[in-house]
């Protein structure tokens, strides 16, 4: 049985609660449970086993965020942390917490708005079209933005401007 600093048995709930503390290493103001990241946690004996799944495959992320999350156990007292990197389901924004958007949004980049289309209906059995809508800036609010680049400094993000304003700033694309 794993047991933390303190002396006390670790929970599921526990390890749940330092794994879901690790900051995302390209955005520091999400946590992974924010970001969604975060799938599962389970305790086993000596070991706890966490769950991460990338925002795109081949994320650069992934191993620091691996590290971190091995490191904050191991901190704790947990001598044996396994984190599996799982692919299926794909992540999506949908799994992203409303108070990651927020902090997203006070740190300067546009949330993601409206939800993923995965597995979606094709169009050509009647699914839904995706729509271009305007990006809200996280400066200044105005809807008068426009897409620079559709990669911004992470491949989660694009690079938006905004013509009110003038200031740049990165959108979390919706997916």
């Amino acid at each position: 049985m794993v047991t933390l600093r303190d002396a006390r048995p670790l929970s599921r709930d526990d390890a749940w609660t330092i794994a879901a503390g690790v900051a995302d290493p390209e955005v520091p103001v999400l946590t992974i449970e924010d970001l969604g990241v975060l799938r599962a946690v389970e305790v086993d004996g000596e070991t706890v086993r966490v769950d991460i799944t990338p925002t795109y495959s081949g994320c650069p992320a992934m191993d620091t965020i691996r590290d971190d999350v091995i490191l904050a156990l191991t901190a704790a007292g947990v001598a044996d942390v396994e984190v599996r990197l799982v692919l299926s389901p794909a992540w999506t924004t949908d799994w992203m917490s409303d108070a990651g958007k927020q902090k997203l949004e006070r740190y300067g980049i546009a949330p993601p708005s409206g939800r993923a289309a995965v597995g979606s209906l094709s169009l050509s059995k009647g699914g839904p079209i995706r729509l271009a809508i305007s990006v809200r800036c996280p400066r200044c609010g105005s809807l008068d933005t426009r897409e620079v680049s559709r990669f911004g400094s992470t491949s989660c993000k694009a690079l938006y401007e905004c013509r009110a304003c003038l200031e740049p700033f990165d959108h979390f694309k919706v997916h």
